[in-house]
């Protein structure tokens, strides 16, 4: 991958959504949290079980039609460490679609080390609300298409400072921080952030559905792609996610892990389903294979 040093130029940055030159594809990205070097899952960040390579499965996930994968060393910023970078590197070479690192990223230095080793964007999320400013750094450096702010939230009580009812947890779940989510999206998405991925703890692992009451406030409320993130269990909990009614997400698109983890669903069963319901996917009908 080059990496470039220019800032993202205002008129490449996505337009308002409801512009109707915006791109309208949604996308399927399944979640690789890696433990230790392995796959692992849990539910609501607790009770985490290791699964396996993280090589075996971005290559399933790349023959399956995926649109994009997401990599998270999910303990790298609780125990004040770097990510694996070796386990990006073997990851990258495996496949040949978009690919997102998160975990521990703390500097530019550290986000030119992840895109040189093969991924096509670095995702920040507890070192972005201890400084903000890492956010316009990377953007800066790398172009805010290559910056994705990862957000993890939780239900709590409406308040004056948590206006929204949820509010923004870090350190995999183990630090609330008092920041309003909606308020931090805003804010993320001025500073440089080109994408952000929501993670919502309270559904998270759960296979019942997304929480789309937050995803359709940020996804209404900010200019760049919204990624649905923690409780598809369905095709269906995908095709609320990026729908557009009132009650659903709204989100460019929608990340999965447990429901194909597991083997519940295949990738292209999903994209199959979303394009059977209506929904604009690139449906491959016929599985790629892998380099």
């Amino acid at each position: 991958m080059k990496v470039t040093q220019t800032a993202d130029a205002p008129s490449q940055r996505l337009l308002r959504r409801n512009d109707p030159r915006r791109m309208l594809t949604k996308r399927v990205i399944v979640c690789l949290d890696v433990r230790n070097g392995l796959v692992t899952k849990g539910v609501k960040f607790q009770g985490n079980v290791d699964l396996g390579d993280p090589v075996e499965y971005a290559r399933r996930y790349n023959e399956q039609g995926v649109d994009e994968l997401v990599f998270y060393d999910i303990t790298a910023s609780a125990e004040q460490r770097g990510l694996f970078v070796d386990v990006v590197r073997r990851v990258a070479e495996a496949i040949f679609i978009p690919f997102s690192v998160g975990g521990g990223i703390r500097s530019v230095d550290a986000m030119r080390t992840v895109l040189l080793a093969g991924a096509e964007k670095v995702s920040l999320n507890s070192p972005a609300v201890r400084d903000p400013g890492l956010l316009t750094a990377g953007a800066r450096a790398f172009g805010s298409q290559c910056v994705v702010l990862g957000m993890d939230v939780k239900s709590v009580l409406p308040s004056a400072t948590i206006p929204s009812g949820y509010e923004v947890v870090i350190d995999g779940g183990r630090t609330p921080t008092g920041k309003d989510a909606l308020g931090w999206a805003r804010e993320a998405a001025s500073l440089g952030a080109g994408e952000i991925c929501l993670n919502a703890i309270d559904t998270d692992g759960v296979r019942k559905g997304y929480e789309l009451t937050i995803t359709r406030m940020i996804s209404d409320a900010v200019r760049i792609p919204v990624i649905a993130s923690g409780g598809g269990g369905t095709p269906q909990h995908l095709i609320a996610a990026v729908g557009s009614g009132p009650n659903d997400g709204h989100a460019d698109a929608a990340l999965i892990a447990s429901m194909v983890h597991y083997g519940d669903y295949t990738v292209a069963d999903i994209k199959k389903a979303m394009h059977q319901s209506g929904v604009n996917v690139r449906h491959d009908p016929i599985p790629r294979a892998s380099t």
